[in-house]
């Protein structure tokens, strides 16, 4: 990859090319189909049509994979009980196709929502997996909400506005986190590119239990080596055209820790 496919591919076809290469290097993919925010109920109709066909398409070359959804563009901003069918036929639709669905979390404004809603679907047996982001001071309690709810979790940084952004307060967040959910047993998966948090979680956490979650463009090195030495590992993949405010939101990431004279894991 090159240049802006350094953080996005182009389309459909090429995502599941990459994908089909990783699986070969034991490196899962969560497909992340980037698209605006529907404003009408042909917008989140179109964006569910796209969905259920990528579900549909993955086959083998993605076996293994999940789908990576951020619930405005279901339909979220302006209807959520649409929002709220899409997904439960999405999630229907991957459960049929050995598809989990991985729902992304957004802004403050809809974290609450998303929760609630990843919750009823896991509470009827969908597999979904809900992102939680360490920066938000709510996050603890609703780490407790999913750990009775049988929700597994992504955890991350967060990438919106969030109640703190002191990198040393947010990995002490991400550690505390991480240990709750080992305290659990629970399965649950870290999306981090801090060589100090990855190397914690290699002494403390568990390979039967612990995934590794990576973006596409960042740490190569290091998640070879983790699959290669028998951790779960997952690379958070985009694609699509609509993909310059995500692309902004990376090259903002990698400003930020130079700034702090930091930097990822290899």
């Amino acid at each position: 990859m090159t240049g802006e496919e350094r953080w996005a591919l182009p389309d459909r076809a090429a995502a599941l090319e990459w994908c089909a290469r990783r699986k070969r290097e034991h490196v899962r993919c969560a497909l992340d189909m980037l698209g605006k925010n529907a404003r009408t109920g042909g917008e989140a109709q179109e964006a569910m049509r796209s969905h259920l066909e990528l579900v549909q398409t993955m086959g083998e070359a993605a076996a293994g994979a999940s789908l990576a959804v951020k619930l405005s563009t279901l339909g979220a901003a302006f209807d959520r009980e649409l929002c709220r069918r899409n997904l439960r036929a999405l999630a229907g639709a991957g459960l049929k196709s050995c598809v989990p669905v991985e729902l992304d979390m957004e802004g403050q404004g809809l974290v609450e929502f998303t929760l609630r809603t990843a919750l009823e679907d896991a509470s009827i047996g969908l597999p979904v997996t809900q992102t939680l982001q360490a920066y938000l001071d709510r996050t603890p309690g609703d780490l407790e909400r999913a750990l009775d709810g049988r929700l597994r979790v992504r955890l991350v940084k967060g990438a919106y506005a969030g109640d703190t952004n002191d990198f040393l307060e947010v990995r002490k967040r991400m550690r505390n986190l991480c240990g709750r959910l080992l305290e659990a047993g629970a399965d649950f998966c870290v999306g981090t590119h801090d060589p100090e948090l990855v190397g914690w979680l290699e002494q403390n956490g568990s390979r039967r239990k612990l995934e590794f979650g990576f973006l596409t463009g960042l740490s190569d090195e290091t998640k070879l080596r983790l699959a290669a030495t028998g951790w779960r590992v997952v690379e958070y993949l985009p694609f699509g055209p609509a993909s310059g405010a995500y692309i902004a939101r990376r090259e903002r990431y990698l400003k930020a820790l130079e700034r702090l004279g930091r930097t990822p894991a290899p």
